[in-house]
């Protein structure tokens, strides 16, 4: 595992496909799970073949990045007077890839690393087979943060639930409802710890604790009639 280790170089993952170093998003705000929102008004189903998960996750300081995607398998979005109401995603953590150019390490390959964030160190897959975002409100976003997704103008809060663990997070979002249709775009960092996702973080073995704890995601979700 020690060698597994290292090539793994990301806590987990679920951002934005980007080469900077550093965090390019906020940390988003968590809590408790809270109660799920109401789907009210008429309810589109999300297009799993245009919507999107993104991830990026570092090495501390911002070093050797490493990103990719996931993919959502399922959802809905609910609309009521031309606003988002509610809404939920299925993610599934078996279709979780690494991108090939986030690896430049000569002695590392993505497919070990795609194998290795699906064992128990990390999401464990099979006991785990997808995680899932639940909005709990929808309001309006006064002032965007700078490194907010552009075009943000609500403040999204929903229940995230990654390896069996559900707390609420809360971040700026881009939201549009248009004829027949719905988007949600929104990136944010959070901290995989909350959720116990703790390998490689222990400052006991160098090898591991340089790993952050930071992730950042990203959302591009896309619903229709």
């Amino acid at each position: 595992m020690k060698k597994i280790s290292v090539i793994a170089l990301v806590g987990v993952g679920l951002l934005l496909a980007s080469c900077n170093k550093g965090k390019s998003a906020d940390t988003a705000a968590t809590g408790q799970e809270q109660t799920v929102a109401e789907s009210k008004g008429e309810t589109l189903a999300v297009d799993t073949v245009g919507s999107v998960v993104n991830w990026k996750a570092f090495h501390k300081g911002g070093m050797a990045p490493r990103w990719g995607t996931l993919t959502v398998k399922s959802g809905d979005i609910s609309v009521e007077g031309g606003q988002v109401s509610a809404g939920n995603f299925v993610i599934d953590m078996n279709s979780i890839k690494v991108d090939p150019a986030s690896v430049t390490e000569k002695d590392k390959k993505p497919a070990e690393l795609e194998a290795h964030l699906k064992t128990p160190d990390f999401f464990d897959v099979a006991k785990n087979p997808t995680s899932d975002f639940k909005i709990t409100s929808v309001t309006d976003l006064k002032e965007a943060p700078k490194d907010a997704v552009a075009g943000a103008n609500k403040t999204v809060s929903g229940n995230l639930t990654l390896s069996g663990k559900t707390l609420n997070v809360t971040f700026p979002a881009k939201v549009e409802v248009v004829e027949n249709s719905a988007a949600i775009q929104a990136k944010f960092t959070v901290n995989r710890a909350d959720w116990g996702l703790k390998f490689g973080t222990s400052e006991a073995d160098p090898a591991e604790w340089m790993i952050s704890k930071d992730i950042e995601i990203a959302i591009d979700v896309k619903a229709k009639k």
